[in-house]
């Protein structure tokens, strides 16, 4: 359906308490398949006041109930999940290789839609294939949609691309991405992205600080802080495969020298090799690492690259000092192939007080998904909030029969 229907008529914004919906939605959001009597015992409220509260999120076409699974003797309650006429969020995934549009309700689920392949790395042939994609869910859930959220493969300034080694653009404008001006476009890095979403709701959920690694074509990462990534003055900040760790000879597509990104992927295991640098350094570090139990020189060359990915490591973690550490995509791989080298490279780059309990250092939970799941947490962070919910109760009226 393209535009929410209110069932219980017209509920003005005045007549619900946003901090308290606010804070029931944030706890479908954060468990999925919640009940109502468990939300109302985590928020102190009472069965009364929980009862009122959802349902007028139930007239504001926000959640659903359903009845729960009976488990005791005990008062029946019911599951709290997202209105099936309710907001939804677009997130766009554009990757070097491929992109993928999903649709994902209030509860974070994102919902694959659409995808395809990059037949050129030309910016306006990929940016307007992606908005086409975009524009077909915008048409499907028109009124529904409440913010797009894409994550890329570049370097982002103030909400805007500026560069993208990876995909070899330098300032492109993605405004083609929103079908509708009223629809805010929100733009981040994909491993930024990744990482807010492990410290979310993956392998570092509770920490009050993680540091994100990930190794795609290059490396990328950030630093969250009581779950919100660290974006620096200008939003830039993250880039941690521009850091002079790798070798001072080789010049970066980015424009620097000695970038770390440059001696930890498969341009590296390329080189090490004496092979010609791969057109797509990801699936060429992919078939290394499959062949790294048969072949010595692969074996090797893998285990170059992962030295290099944990001295850096540490030189992040000595200047960061992280609760948890987490490694995405291929970092959690070069690990696992060499994990004595990686293991050895890690506690030599640490300082002496570090050692004896550094930060523990765990596989991603949502793999190549992170990004995606991501960009559905920055685009819901911009809907849930008093002003959204406003928002979305102003257009329930509007839509309200007379």
């Amino acid at each position: 359906m393209a535009t929410p229907r209110n069932r219980a008529g017209s509920v003005r914004a005045a007549d619900l308490r946003w901090r308290s919906a606010l804070a029931v939605l944030d706890e479908m959001r954060r468990e999925p398949g919640v009940t109502r009597a468990a939300v109302a015992r985590r928020l102190g409220l009472s069965t009364g006041s929980a009862t009122e509260i959802t349902s007028r999120l139930r007239d504001l076409a926000l959640l659903a109930e359903n009845p729960a699974a009976a488990t005791s003797r005990g008062r029946p309650t019911s599951v709290l999940t997202p209105h099936p006429d309710g907001p939804v969020v677009i997130a766009v995934d554009l990757r070097q290789e491929d992109w993928r549009c999903a649709v994902a309700p209030l509860d974070g689920k994102p919902d694959v839609a659409e995808a395809g392949t990059h037949r050129s790395r030309d910016p306006e042939q990929v940016i307007g294939t992606v908005a086409q994609a975009v524009g077909r869910l915008h048409r499907r859930y028109g009124d529904r949609v409440r913010a797009i959220c894409v994550a890329i493969a570049a370097t982002v300034q103030h909400g805007r691309v500026v560069q993208s080694a990876v995909l070899g653009w330098d300032a492109v404008d993605l405004a083609a991405l929103t079908a509708d001006p009223r629809v805010p476009l929100l733009i981040g890095n994909d491993a930024t992205l990744a990482g807010l979403a492990e410290a979310r709701q993956g392998a570092a959920a509770g920490a009050a600080t993680v540091l994100h690694i990930t190794v795609e074509v290059g490396v990328g990462g950030t630093l969250v802080v009581d779950g919100r990534p660290m974006h620096g003055a200008t939003g830039a900040g993250g880039e941690f495969g521009h850091l002079p760790f790798g070798d001072p000879r080789l010049r970066c597509p980015c424009g620097a020298r000695g970038c770390w990104d440059l001696v930890v992927d498969g341009r590296a295991i390329a080189r090490r090799l004496g092979e010609p640098a791969p057109r797509d350094p990801r699936t060429y570090a992919e078939q290394a690492l499959a062949r790294t139990p048969a072949d010595p020189a692969v074996r090797a060359a893998v285990a170059h690259a992962a030295r290099a990915l944990a001295g850096g490591l540490a030189g992040l973690i000595n200047a960061l000092d992280p609760a948890v550490v987490t490694l995405g995509s291929l970092a959690e791989s070069l690990r696992a192939a060499a994990e004595p080298e990686f293991t050895a490279a890690l506690a030599d780059g640490l300082m002496r007080f570090r050692r004896p309990n550094p930060p523990p250092v765990l596989a991603a939970a949502l793999g190549r998904d992170g990004a995606l799941h991501g960009a559905v947490v920055t685009a819901l962070d911009h809907v849930l909030t008093e002003e959204g919910l406003a928002a979305w109760a102003a257009l329930c009226s509007s839509h309200s029969p007379a």
